[in-house]
């Protein structure tokens, strides 16, 4: 390592961050001044990495935790030759560019995950840790080794103190994910004040107590930061690596530097100041010298002798295991693309007639049979595997003694758990599902945001989906939950009604390309809709990838009452519709999500505008409905807590019950 070279690229990336900050007067400073250092050990030397070819699969990661401090990464990002010009650097925080204020994932070349809210990284960093390990576990051979990457994480004060961190944490502890490196940005410096006003915690210890390595150093000595990396990076011991890095928040600045005031962007307008502190010329912006990009450029033609080293190992390992080979390439496609529809639609065989299951159990089915067919489906769960029926069977649990098992314990957790996931699907080489209760997602809600932001295709298996849940009580009863997921944009919602909608759902959850899926499911078992109505499996199911479709047709030339209903309220709606007459109509709409993305033709086939007698019914709050029944229609719903109760008293009283259905519609005009 060439230290004084080296300590130039970090300055001159120092004055690159200060500079496009202070040109859109807009961002923040303190983290690309005060972890210059940092940034220069890792991509101008300790990173495994080939920017000619920024998704390579044996790559290390880098996840900036902190992403306010966006700078630091499209700085260095701009200096290692990742493909980020300075034209792009002078676009930061511009409407269209690749450096937008916070990093959003394949927005820009090397931007391994999107970060913002504090602490999603960290545990953004365990997912593709807990990936890589996998990976290695199922894929190296003692001959030919092809995965080996080490995961490296950027945190700051503020991701440290968020739960989330403190959940993740433990969980690598647990795990012995001794290819975890954190870098903790220890400045001392929240937004708004010191941290002695908010926290007293060894952070040591703590994370020593869950099972960590932890280093105090000098975040400002550059042989500090590339001594300590390099140990962290070669040292396998089943522990993972803290790194508490003091640094000066804002270094370089003069008034600023070591100050709440640093965090901002306000001492930006002192750039000419800060130069000239980190031997810049004053009266140039921008600047980089030729003997930093010619250092930086031997780096990267090193990087590519490197890649091109494994390359031929992979290429022999390829050669030598067939299978192996053809596994991985279908689980990168499944992670990247999709269930390919013409290659699944018998992955998952027709229920038997007459089921009466819950559409948990009917769910366990069709996610195993998925399984068994795609060795790139990984399960999680938050305690709840007995629960949720998402199981994998005969797939092994993912241990420190069993890194190729498929099934993911998390515990408690489901923040960390969602954002871990998160990490797995950024990571790009499995597709991955995570269970727990649906009253429960609320703790992973913010992880559920960026998946939909970052359009990453992960399942959420969502179980005991209403008041249904019965004695546990409203504690335990999601009444708000599903509106609250379906407003979240780019989220699939889907509620299914019986075993083949179900097995629809699973269908559309692994052919989605571009974001998650909810499928919120029952625990009380439910009657298969053909009891009531005679509606083939395949109509169900391929009416779920619909949003909407006709379960039970009116006998008349047309309707003249509709009746929508999503998941166990469907038998309701068909149940009534026999007390009806021969002009109603009953809807299933698994999903608004896909029914608001049908063609107007198909929304008017379904619900045509003519019928404004339109009853809708769902255990639910009532709000995103008035869409679907109009100015004239009936909205059956439960707006208000519940209680605890057997579960079919509950549906009863509250409203969801057949005589409730039929008086309502016969109120109507």
């Amino acid at each position: 390592m060439n230290t004084e070279i080296l300590q130039k690229a970090a300055n001159q990336a120092r004055g690159l961050a200060i500079d496009a900050i202070f040109d859109k007067a807009s961002g923040h400073m303190g983290l690309p001044l005060g972890c210059a250092e940092i940034g220069a050990v890792l991509y101008g030397d300790l990173l495994n990495i080939n920017p000619s070819e920024p998704r390579w699969i044996n790559r290390d990661r880098f996840i900036l935790s902190g992403g306010h401090g966006s700078m630091f990464l499209y700085a260095w990002l701009h200096l290692s030759g990742f493909g980020v010009t300075m034209d792009d650097v002078k676009a930061f925080r511009a409407k269209g560019s690749n450096t937008p204020g916070h990093p959003e994932y394949k927005c820009c070349p090397g931007v391994e995950c999107t970060t913002g809210p504090l602490g999603q990284g960290v545990a953004n960093a365990v997912g593709f840790a807990i990936s890589a390990k996998h990976a290695a576990a199922r894929y190296n051979t003692p001959e030919h080794e092809i995965f080996s990457q080490n995961i490296y994480c950027l945190a700051g004060d503020g991701c440290i103190q968020e739960g989330i961190c403190r959940e993740a944490a433990a969980i690598a502890g647990t795990l012995k994910l001794d290819n975890l490196i954190l870098i903790y940005d220890a400045n001392g410096i929240t937004l708004d004040a010191p941290i002695e006003k908010t926290q007293v915690d060894d952070i040591a210890a703590c994370f020593t107590a869950q099972g960590w390595d932890t280093f105090t150093i000098d975040g400002n000595d550059m042989a500090a930061v590339d001594s300590t990396l390099r140990v962290c990076s070669l040292e396998k011991n089943g522990r993972p690596k803290l790194i508490i890095a003091k640094t000066i928040i804002a270094k370089g600045v003069p008034g600023f530097e070591g100050t709440t005031k640093g965090h901002g962007e306000g001492g930006a307008k002192l750039w000419a100041e800060a130069h000239a502190n980190w031997g810049l010329p004053t009266d140039v912006q921008y600047y980089v010298s030729d003997e930093v990009r010619a250092y930086m450029a031997e780096v990267k033609a090193a990087r590519e002798a490197s890649y091109a080293e494994w390359k031929a190992t992979y290429e022999a390992w390829r050669s030598t295991n067939p299978d192996k080979a053809a596994e991985l390439d279908a689980g990168i496609d499944l992670a990247e693309n999709g269930l390919c529809c013409c290659k699944s639609g018998d992955m998952i065989p027709e229920f038997a007639p007459g089921a009466k299951l819950a559409t948990r159990a009917s769910g366990s089915v069709a996610q195993n049979a998925i399984g068994a067919a795609c060795p790139g489906l990984l399960s999680t769960s938050a305690d709840l595997f007995s629960s949720n029926k998402n199981y994998l069977e005969g797939a092994g649990d993912f241990s420190a003694d069993n890194y190729a098992g498929r099934n993911f314990w998390f515990g408690i957790r489901e923040h960390a758990m969602g954002a871990i996931c998160n990490g797995i699907a950024y990571d790009g080489l499995f597709r991955v599902s995570a269970g727990t209760f649906c009253v429960f997602v609320d703790y992973m809600r913010a992880s559920i945001r960026v998946a939909a932001l970052s359009h990453l295709p992960v399942t959420y298996v969502l179980t005991h989906d209403s008041v249904a849940v019965g004695e546990d009580g409203p504690t335990h009863q999601p009444v708000e939950t599903v509106t609250g997921l379906r407003v979240i944009p780019n989220l699939d919602v889907i509620r299914p009604a019986d075993e083949e909608e179900t097995a629809g759902a699973w269908m559309c959850a692994m052919r989605r390309r571009k974001g998650p899926t909810a499928l919120i499911l029952t625990r009380q078992n439910v009657p298969s809709l053909a009891s009531v109505a005679d509606i083939p499996a395949d109509v169900r199911r391929k009416g779920v990838r619909k949003g909407a479709y006709i379960a039970l047709k009116e006998k008349t030339e047309k309707p003249g009452l509709i009746i929508i209903a999503s998941g166990s309220e469907v038998i309701l709606a068909l149940q009534a519709a026999q007390q009806l007459g021969d002009d109603v109509r009953v809807v299933s709409m698994p999903s608004m999500f896909r029914f608001n993305m049908q063609t107007p033709e198909y929304q008017e086939e379904i619900l045509p505008a003519a019928c404004t007698r339109r009853v809708s019914v769902e255990a639910g709050k009532r709000d995103l409905w008035y869409r679907y029944v109009g100015p004239q229609g009936a909205i059956i719903s439960i707006d208000d807590f519940g209680f605890s109760a057997p579960g079919d008293v509950v549906l009863h009283d509250l409203g969801m019950n057949v005589d409730n259905i039929v008086a309502t519609a016969k109120s109507l005009a």
